[in-house]
């Protein structure tokens, strides 16, 4: 479990603390999305994680290791991967599996273990077929599932995913969620999150959202984006199905807007279509 405590973090050249006071658990196993505008310090909170960051006060555990215990830095490392915006920046060989390979050469792993681990990364990403391939030639959503089974050669149980989709185009972004969501329901690894984009954050099994170094809303994606007006104010959006029912619902439709998919938009919809009374504005 990820356990922060009276979290708060101040850089040397800012005198204003980017995160005050933050209280925060995560279970082994979920995936939760964090949303925040920019400057909240939602990336500052991620790199507190692997010891990236360490806390100006209060303290984090993970699994029981205090991140701010440099004799503990090397088995956090382990046990919580990072990915960042840019692909580009974390692959660092010229071909394929050797990149993957590159985290468990540096952790001292046996090549038997090594092979066997860059092919189960690669299977698992559905990049197999790409392992002999530059890295260069791939399509941006390529590399970044590249950069991903790179940390899963190192068998970490946490991955921190920080605005990993940021720069793609939308075929990129679906390739790497559905990674995103491959490790955390087939593999079981605890999965966090930057993002934003709603859509992408819907799919997590919880959404948290931080304002002004504080976390403001924490709870299942239905509830928080359910809080329509709230995340307007806050400078940030809904999924666009969401907002096309709260839309709706402000025109004076009786409809329900706390709807995430379009299944759900297009179930609310037909019940009503098919029931002309229930169409009625409210208060008709």
């Amino acid at each position: 479990m990820i356990e922060i405590k009276n979290l708060s973090f101040t850089y040397e050249e800012n005198s204003q603390p980017v995160l005050k006071s933050v209280n925060l658990n995560v279970q082994e196993g979920q995936f939760v999305a964090v949303l925040g505008h920019n400057g909240s310090g939602k990336s500052t909170l991620a790199k507190q994680l692997n010891g990236i960051l360490l806390p100006s006060g209060g303290k984090v555990y993970v699994d029981g290791i205090d991140t701010s215990d440099e004799k503990l830095l090397a088995a956090l490392r382990k046990t919580v991967g990072m990915v960042f915006q840019n692909p580009d920046n974390q692959i660092v060989a010229s071909v394929v599996e050797e990149d993957v390979a590159f985290g468990p050469e540096n952790m001292g792993i046996a090549p038997d273990e090594i092979r066997r681990r860059v092919d189960f990364s690669l299977k698992t990403l559905n990049m197999y077929h790409k392992k002999d391939m530059a890295p260069h030639n791939l399509s941006g959503g390529q590399k970044q599932r590249i950069a991903i089974a790179g940390i899963i050669a190192m068998s970490p149980k946490y991955i921190i995913f920080d605005e990993p989709t940021a720069m793609l185009d939308p075929s990129g972004r679906k390739e790497v969620i559905e990674a995103i969501k491959t490790l955390n329901k087939e593999q079981g690894i605890t999965c966090l999150l930057i993002t934003h984009y709603m859509d992408e954050a819907a799919q997590a099994d919880r959404v948290i959202v931080i304002d002004d170094g504080k976390i403001l809303i924490d709870d299942t994606p239905q509830l928080v984006f359910a809080n329509v007006a709230l995340l307007k104010e806050l400078g940030l959006d809904v999924p666009q199905v969401t907002d096309l029912m709260y839309r709706l619902r402000q025109s004076g439709h009786a409809l329900e807007y706390n709807k995430l998919t379009v299944e759900d938009c297009a179930n609310e919809l037909s019940k009503l279509l098919g029931d002309p009374e229930k169409y009625k504005k409210i208060g008709e």
